[in-house]
C-alpha cells in the first residue's frame, strides 16, 4: 500500500450531512468552501497562499475539524475578506 496516495492522505470531497451543519464545523466548512469556489481558487491555491497543509483544508471543508482561532485571519486575507464573513451563520 502507499501511504501517499491521495485516498490515504485526503478525506474523500463530499457535502456535510444535514447533522453536521448542525455544527459550527459543518456551517464553517459550507462557507470555506463557498469562499474558495468563488474566488476561482483550488485547494492547492490555498495552500500556496496561505501555508496551511492540505490535509488540514480538506478536513475544514469537509467539516471534520474547523482551525485554530489564529488561522482565519490568515484565512480571511486571503479570499480579501473580514473576519466576520469567514463566520457562519448561527
Amino acid at each position: 500500500m502507499d501511504i501517499f496516495a491521495e485516498d490515504w492522505c485526503m478525506p474523500a470531497r463530499k457535502e456535510p450531512s444535514p447533522e453536521m451543519l448542525k455544527t459550527f464545523s459543518g456551517r464553517f466548512a459550507v462557507r470555506l468552501r463557498t469562499l474558495r469556489e468563488k474566488a476561482g481558487l483550488t485547494i492547492e491555491d490555498l495552500v500556496e497562499i496561505t501555508g496551511v497543509p492540505s490535509p488540514s483544508l480538506y478536513h475544514w471543508e469537509s467539516g471534520h475539524s474547523k482551525p485554530p482561532i489564529e488561522m482565519f485571519p490568515i484565512l480571511a486575507k486571503a479570499f480579501g475578506v473580514k473576519v466576520r464573513t469567514l463566520l457562519p451563520d448561527e
